[in-house]
C-alpha cells in the first residue's frame, strides 16, 4: 500500500507547477511591457514559453533522473491533452469557426513538428543532434513567424496580441514582476522535483510502467497552466486565443522541450510511445487540423466527441497494463 504522503505530494507538486507556472507567465509578461516589447512578440513567445515551463522542467528532471518514461511520456500526453482535453473543453464552452489563414499555419507547423517527432521515435533514442534540429527549427518559426505577423494585421497577429492581453492583473512595478517571476520558476522547479518523485514511486508500487504515469497524470498536471489560459480565454469569448494557445504549445512541447532535453542528456524511446502512442498522437493531430481547415463551425459535439476521446484513450492505458 502507498504511503499517503506519496499522494500529497504528487497534490502537492500540482499546485506548485500550477501556481508556479500562473505566476512565472503573469511575471514575464508584466516585464515584457515594462521593456516595452509588442504585445504581439509577447503574445507568441514569452506566453508560449510560459505556460510550457513546467513540462519541460518535469521532463528535463526526469530525464535526469534515468525516468525516461516519465520524460517522453509527459510530452505526448501534454499534446494529447492540449488537443483532446483542452482543445475539446475550450470548443465546448465556446462554439468557434477557426481562421483558414490562422488554421493553415498554425496547423501546418504542429504538423511538420508532430512528423518530425514520429521519425526522430523511429531511430530508438533521441539523441543531441536531433535536440539541435529542433531548437533551430522552432527558432526559423518563431522568427519568420513574427516578422510575417508584424508587417500584415491577420487573424493570427490579434490572436497572438489578444494572448497577451488576457493575462490579468498583473504586477505593477518591475521589480513585482521580477520577483513574481523568479518565486514562479523556483514553484515549478520544486513542483516538477515532488511529481517527479511521486510519479516514480506510485508506478512502481502499483506495478505500473513509468511512461503510462508519465502520459495520463503527470502530463495533465504540467498541462494546468495551459488549461486555466485556454477555458478562461474560451469563457470570455475569446475562442481564437484559446485554439492558439493550444496550438503554439504542443509545437512548443515538441520542439523545444524536447529540443532542450535531448541537447542535455539522450532520451530514449519508450516502447509504448514506439508502439503505440506516436501514432495514437499523429491521429489526433490529423482529426482536429482537419476539423480546423474543414471551414465548419466547431461546436459542442466536437468538443464533447474530443473529451470522450481522451477518457477512453486514458482508460486504455490502464487497461492495456
Amino acid at each position: 500500500m502507498l504511503d499517503p504522503l506519496t499522494h500529497l505530494q504528487l497534490i502537492g507538486g500540482f499546485i506548485l507547477l500550477f501556481a508556479g507556472g500562473e505566476a512565472l507567465v503573469r511575471g514575464s509578461v508584466s516585464l515584457a511591457r515594462r521593456l516595452n516589447v509588442s504585445p504581439l512578440l509577447i503574445g507568441a513567445t514569452v506566453v508560449a514559453f510560459g505556460t510550457s515551463m513546467p513540462e519541460l522542467v518535469v521532463t528535463l528532471q526526469a530525464a535526469l533522473r534515468g525516468s525516461t518514461g516519465i520524460a517522453f511520456g509527459n510530452v505526448i500526453g501534454s499534446n494529447i491533452a492540449n488537443l483532446l482535453l483542452i482543445f475539446g473543453l475550450a470548443v465546448a464552452i465556446t462554439p468557434v469557426m477557426v481562421s483558414r489563414r490562422a488554421a493553415v499555419r498554425d496547423g501546418a507547423t504542429l504538423t511538420g513538428a508532430t512528423a518530425l517527432l514520429a521519425v526522430f521515435v523511429y531511430f530508438g533514442t533521441l539523441v543531441a543532434w536531433q535536440g539541435a534540429l529542433m531548437l533551430v527549427l522552432l527558432g526559423v518559426v518563431t522568427v519568420a513567424s513574427y516578422w510575417h505577423e508584424r508587417r500584415l494585421v491577420n487573424a493570427t497577429n490579434s490572436r497572438h496580441t489578444q494572448e497577451a492581453e488576457e493575462r490579468q492583473h498583473l504586477p505593477k512595478s518591475i521589480w513585482l514582476a521580477l520577483l513574481a517571476a523568479l518565486l514562479g520558476l523556483a514553484g515549478v522547479s520544486f513542483g516538477a522535483h515532488l511529481m517527479v518523485g511521486a510519479a516514480t514511486i506510485i508506478a512502481r508500487g502499483l506495478g505500473i510502467s513509468e511512461t503510462v504515469i508519465g502520459i495520463t497524470v503527470v502530463a495533465v498536471g504540467t498541462s494546468l497552466p495551459e488549461l486555466a489560459t485556454t477555458v478562461v480565454a474560451a469563457y470570455r469569448k475569446h475562442a481564437e486565443v484559446a485554439i492558439g494557445n493550444v496550438l503554439g504549445s504542443s509545437v512548443f512541447n515538441i520542439l523545444a522541450i524536447l529540443g532542450v532535453v535531448t541537447v542535455v542528456t539522450p532520451l530514449p524511446v519508450p516502447d509504448e510511445i514506439m508502439h503505440l502512442d506516436i501514432w495514437v498522437l499523429a491521429g489526433v493531430t490529423g482529426l482536429v487540423i482537419a476539423a480546423m481547415l474543414s471551414g465548419i463551425r466547431l461546436g459542442r459535439p466536437f468538443g464533447v466527441l474530443l473529451l470522450l476521446g481522451y477518457a477512453v484513450f486514458t482508460a486504455a492505458q490502464y487497461l492495456a497494463v
